[in-house]
């Protein structure tokens, strides 16, 4: 792959509002080159782009080294040499990346001009991790994710959060204690590539419209290093083709981005992202196949009813003489964790009718599945006899519904013989009659069902498979008693 020097993009505009911003950032502060040298922090084509359009909120969805860390890094030191009373703080998702962008931001301090670094930017102490500038009353910190309460006791002017996607532990509760310390009017930026549709950065993308974040996507093509061989128009595919038009790429970057899928090769979109959406799917450790599951989400149509606050969905109503059966997976009902789940599904046909995903206590689910029997012509109702499931099972039976038995005890047993089979018939479906699946939330799970560490099949670290494992059950027991 060929490297060449980044080069600011030429505008015929008048100067940008935040060009002095840009220029101030050139001037003042320094990096360390690829190659060694220490050389002006110079903006390229995706640090413009964002300069360009942030906001005081922003979460930046990035391809690998686009320098995006580097450069938030500086803008935030610069404002807290500049602005007395500042914290900054920014977060990093490991130790090792931790002190990595702390010697950045201590070159940067380092090889500023002398009149600022002995002035108002000179440092009482700069423990590892922390600088402070007495002088001003400002304080810049670099902090690890997976550090106790990181971050949660300070009043915070500019929160940097890093590879957010990749953050340990419960990502979701750490930045919402930071969001907290953050000051009213300070900035906030999250930054990542991505790691898989769930999780923390996931839903934060998500969301960001309704946090009124600004949304900065930026593909791989916007790093001008990133060339390889040239391959000719007449050598492009037809996806090539389109990219091109879409996006302008050149010949190089074409043979960059052929380089980059033999090397990558299922995971080239998630490391070199190229839409703000593939790259979220790209993830080589789905225990489902991501190709069926997005095909069928494309497919997918709203459900003809919503019920309970769109806790309850329904697609297909009961048929006089059809038979159903509805698979529970219960959970405890508190407001946090996992969710109460059920599936009601066709005996005969195996088409998804209704699916109910809400946080109910066994009391109240209970209740739901008999509500639900009662309207779907008496229902089998299957109840995942593990945990929680003892206390639905125990209210179900004193009702005296139909309730499904296995070995001669109320309910189903999902252990180590049953539940990869389980898994292995869903899987199955999901690629050979992908039409029986309505539920956009179902596919949603199947999407984040990874193999764990040991080769589990489970919920990635952030996500659910409360659908995913009460489908599994409907299927599995739906094959036993089809042929009754």
């Amino acid at each position: 792959m060929q490297t060449i020097e980044p080069e600011v993009p030429a505008t015929d505009k008048d100067p940008p509002p935040t060009e002095s911003r840009i220029e101030q950032t050139e001037r003042l502060l320094k990096i360390r080159s690829k190659s060694g040298a220490i050389i002006p922090l110079t903006a390229n084509t995706a640090q413009w782009n964002y300069e360009l359009n942030r906001k005081e909120k922003n979460i930046v969805l990035k391809a690998r080294q686009m320098g995006m860390s580097t450069w938030i890094a500086g803008q935030f030191f610069l404002k807290t040499i500049q602005t007395p009373g500042t914290m900054t703080v920014l977060v990093a998702h490991t130790r090792e990346a931790t002190e990595q962008m702390f010697r950045i931001v201590q070159r940067m301090w380092e090889n500023l001009p002398d009149d600022l670094r002995e002035g108002p930017a000179k440092r009482s102490r700069a423990n590892v991790g922390q600088m402070a500038f007495p002088a001003l009353d400002s304080e810049f910190r670099v902090v690890s994710a997976g550090e106790q309460n990181a971050g949660r006791s300070m009043s915070i002017q500019n929160l940097h959060c890093s590879e957010l996607s990749r953050w340990p532990g419960d990502a979701a509760s750490t930045l919402a204690g930071l969001k907290a310390a953050l000051a009213p009017g300070g900035e906030m930026v999250l930054e990542s590539t991505p790691n898989g549709a769930y999780g923390c950065f996931y839903q934060e993308w998500m969301e960001a419209e309704a946090q009124r974040m600004a949304r900065h996507f930026l593909p791989w093509w916007m790093e001008p290093t990133y060339l390889g061989a040239r391959v000719e128009a007449s050598d492009w595919t037809e996806e090539e083709r389109a990219l091109v038009s879409r996006e302008g790429l050149r010949p190089e970057q074409i043979g960059y981005r052929r380089e980059l899928q033999r090397t990558y090769r299922g995971m080239a979109r998630q490391e070199f992202a190229e839409d703000a959406v593939s790259c979220f799917r790209a993830s080589g450790e789905c225990f489902f196949e991501l190709d069926a599951i997005e095909a069928r989400l494309a497919e997918l149509t709203p459900p003809l009813a919503s019920r309970r606050s769109g806790s309850l969905l329904l697609w297909m109503p009961p048929v006089k003489g059809r038979r159903y059966l509805i698979a529970s997976d219960p959970a405890g009902g508190g407001s946090e964790g996992d969710f109460a789940a059920a599936q009601v599904v066709d005996i005969d046909l195996g088409l998804q009718c209704a699916e109910l995903r809400q946080r109910l206590n066994p009391r109240e689910l209970a209740e739901v599945l008999i509500d639900l029997a009662r309207e779907y012509n008496g229902a089998l109702i299957v109840v995942e006899r593990n945990n929680h499931g003892a206390g639905v099972l125990a209210y179900l039976e004193k009702r005296g519904v139909a309730v499904y038995e296995e070995g001669g005890q109320a309910g189903w047993p999902t252990n180590s013989v049953t539940r990869p089979r389980m898994l292995a018939r869903l899987n199955l479906l999901l690629n050979e009659q992908p039409w029986l699946f309505k539920s956009e939330r179902l596919l949603t799970e199947c999407r984040s069902f990874v193999r764990g560490p040991g080769g589990r099949p489970e919920a990635a670290t952030g996500a659910h498979d409360d659908c995913v494992m009460s489908m599994a059950m409907a299927l599995a027991v739906r094959e036993e008693v089809a042929r009754t």
